[in-house]
């Protein structure tokens, strides 16, 4: 009986016991994996991927997907940047606002038009947001003229290359920023899903429709809202991508989206919808984060890392599979 609570324990919490693996392995074969400043870049480097997985966590759970969101990324950050360069702003909070009222407007906007065609037009989220993956990139280059956009003042960078308290061993701050704004974002959508009415909901829709409608439930405006939020999400992390690098540019987040969706269906969201969590996204980002990571330290050719995020996604929907089959 103990055995089989232990064996149950463990593949409850598969994710935590492989990123625990994961560590373990690079930091042997590696010194300088552990090491804090490695340790601090590494939570840096998953933040994007934790902002996006965030939002398709609640899309997943409706049994729906976009893979639209490294598009939208592009052009949030890149009306980010035109705002703050017409307006000619230099105060730093002044531009660090204007930041995020562009991201959420304009993610929010994007949202608002794929879960209309989604909820109310009857489209495939599959097909549909493959198709504006495409036409979102493309506009991503004529708002910009085909190239970044520069000449922006150093308060543009602070929030997603700024850090803070100044030490000894880090001179410019040992706090990223984009790690305070990721925490309080994935916090916000955590308690969403998991406090409120509207999270119910979703799971409700998630789970079976045709019965959450029956039982009162607006099917068609939760699909509307999660693919909000999930648009939302995609504006933040592109508005946090641009300033990471000081410019908006229509190449951002490029491939982006693969990563997301890994990270959101490692966390034990389900493909099949009705079940998911934001908090355990959090470890299927940090599970890809490591391996991107320790194999750049191990000088393993970046090719072979987007072998091994594609294996991960395969095993993942095997896995997923496997656990509906015995439910069932």
């Amino acid at each position: 009986m103990k055995e089989k609570n232990i064996k149950q324990l463990i593949t409850d919490n598969i994710v935590i016991v492989v990123l625990v693996l994961l560590v373990i392995g690079f930091s042997i074969g590696n010194t300088t994996f552990l090491k804090t400043a490695n340790v601090i870049n590494l939570f840096g480097q998953m933040c994007l991927n934790a902002i996006l997985a965030t939002g398709l966590t609640y899309v997943i759970i409706l049994g729906g997907i976009d893979i639209s969101v490294g598009s939208s990324m592009a052009i949030t950050g890149i009306l980010a940047a035109q705002v703050v360069l017409a307006l000619n702003i230099q105060s730093t909070p002044l531009i660090m606002a204007v930041q995020i009222l562009v991201g959420l407007a304009g993610g929010a906007l994007i949202g608002l038009f794929i879960g209309w065609l989604v909820a109310y037009r009857g489209l495939v989220p599959m097909i549909c947001t493959l198709a504006l993956m495409q036409a979102f990139r493309g506009l991503a280059y004529i708002i910009s003229g085909g190239g970044p956009v520069y000449g922006l003042p150093n308060g543009f960078s602070v929030l997603g290359a700024g850090r803070l308290i100044e030490t000894e061993s880090f001179k410019t701050g040992i706090i990223p920023v984009i790690v305070l704004f990721t925490i309080i974002v994935v916090l916000i959508f955590h308690i969403i899903l998991t406090k409120t009415v509207f999270g119910r909901h979703v799971f409700a829709v998630g789970s079976n429709a045709s019965v959450a409608h029956m039982c009162g439930i607006n099917t068609k405006m939760v699909t509307l809202k999660c693919h909000m939020i999930c648009g939302i999400t995609a504006g933040l992390a592109g508005i946090v991508a641009a300033s990471k690098v000081n410019n908006g540019h229509p190449a951002t987040g490029d491939g982006y989206e693969m990563f997301a969706i890994a990270a959101t269906v490692l966390g034990g969201t389900s493909l099949a919808g009705g079940s998911g969590s934001v908090a355990r996204a959090m470890f299927g980002c940090a599970i890809i984060a490591v391996i991107n990571n320790g194999m750049t330290l191990m000088e393993i050719s970046a090719y072979w890392q987007k072998v091994v995020i594609g294996a991960i996604i395969i095993l993942a929907v095997m896995l997923d599979m496997a656990q509906k089959g015995k439910e069932e």
